[in-house]
């Protein structure tokens, strides 16, 4: 049997995968796993999950005016005839599909080779390379309720969002793993695998009043780094606060999982892969969706997951170092609202999508290939 996987982009999108990709890798099956994209993300990871690599261009739509969008139109032509060949060459038995531009090439040459195609939506409102694929998708797993509506519901179950084994990982002591004391309250602050801009310059801004109470881990994203490392270094110049403040570009799974266990608060952007990491945990979570401008599904994503009572939700325009430490004070200093926030997150998760994506894959991909 083989069977391919599409969408990336974001580690959002990737390691959702490569979840299904280990369980399918513990199947009696033990089916051949290809990757399509324009980059294989993280190749190290592939090659640990005997996953091979196929290159295949792809073209970001973008929603606001680039020139970027008339080069990539004709990105997206050559990547489904690039497709075309490949898929017809490997032919697959079955094709998981996470979404995203990346996917697009592949979606379209997988519906005129006839090939099942699997797809998942982690959004509350589905994106567009997901929306392509809804009419001949034989299976739609979704990640919230609120999804349900926009997708057929004889073909559809929500399953939740596959995570990485790591995340699943019980740390004995993540406190000494990550060589952190436990003196303070640790606040872990991520805007994802890009990193957060306006989160990271109020986080900065902050410091002063919150690192007498608090230590914070802060994950910046590598291109903020060293402009963020000397902004904190002109503002804590010889304050014994820095050794209560840890900063870091990018964090490997081990230690993102560490991190979500040993902190008391996460704040985050709203990517629905971290949202349901953070769930896994049961940690309260302040969540700063990125404007709709610039994507429109992080703030439908935020506030779907704010229902459950796991979350606050505080909109980028007001987002100011004030409203920051109030929202924190108030969580952590009220214990019962702190233990409810921390059951809710619990109560959100759904378990199991990695088993059961998986699964479905190999039935599909069984009577396919019969």
């Amino acid at each position: 049997m083989r069977i391919g996987f599409v969408g990336g982009g974001t580690g959002g999108h990737f390691y959702p995968l490569t979840a299904v990709a280990y369980e399918l890798n513990k199947s009696d099956v033990q089916p051949e796993l290809f990757y399509f994209g324009p980059s294989p993300y993280d190749k190290e990871l592939l090659t640990k999950l005997n996953i091979r690599y196929i290159y295949c261009p792809a073209g970001k739509l973008r929603l606001y005016f680039s020139i970027q969008n008339l080069v990539d139109i004709f990105r997206n032509f050559s990547g489904i005839f690039l497709a075309i060949w490949k898929l017809y060459i490997i032919y697959p038995d079955v094709i998981f599909s996470k979404g995203g531009y990346t996917s697009v090439p592949i979606l379209i040459a997988s519906r005129l080779l006839r090939i099942p195609v699997v797809i998942h939506e982690s959004d509350a409102v589905p994106g567009r390379a997901n929306q392509l694929a809804i009419k001949f998708a034989r299976y739609i797993a979704i990640s919230y309720d609120d999804a349900a509506q926009f997708f057929p519901p004889e073909k559809t179950a929500l399953t939740g969002i596959p995570l990485r084994p790591e995340i699943k990982t019980v740390p004995i002591n993540p406190f000494e793993t990550l060589g952190i004391p436990q003196d303070k309250p640790l606040i872990f602050i991520t805007g994802g695998s890009q990193g957060a801009e306006r989160i990271n310059n109020v986080i900065v801004r902050s410091l002063a009043t919150l690192l007498p109470h608090y230590r914070i881990f802060h994950q910046t994203g590598p291109t903020n780094l060293e402009n963020l490392r000397l902004t904190a270094q002109s503002l804590l110049t010889d304050s014994p606060l820095q050794d209560s403040y840890y900063l870091q570009g990018s964090v490997n799974a081990e230690m993102f999982s560490n991190l979500l266990s040993a902190a008391s608060l996460v704040i985050t952007r709203a990517g629905s892969t971290t949202l349901f990491e953070i769930a896994y945990k049961g940690k309260p979570a302040i969540i700063i969706p990125i404007p709709e401008d610039i994507s429109r599904d992080q703030r439908t994503n935020a506030y779907a997951y704010a229902r459950s009572g796991a979350a606050t939700v505080i909109e980028e325009h007001n987002f100011t170092e004030h409203l920051l430490e109030q929202e924190i004070n108030t969580i952590i200093k009220d214990p019962q609202l702190y233990a409810n926030m921390s059951k809710a997150a619990k109560n959100s998760f759904v378990e199991g999508a990695s088993q059961k994506i998986a699964s479905i894959l190999i039935s599909i991909g069984t009577e396919h290939g019969s």
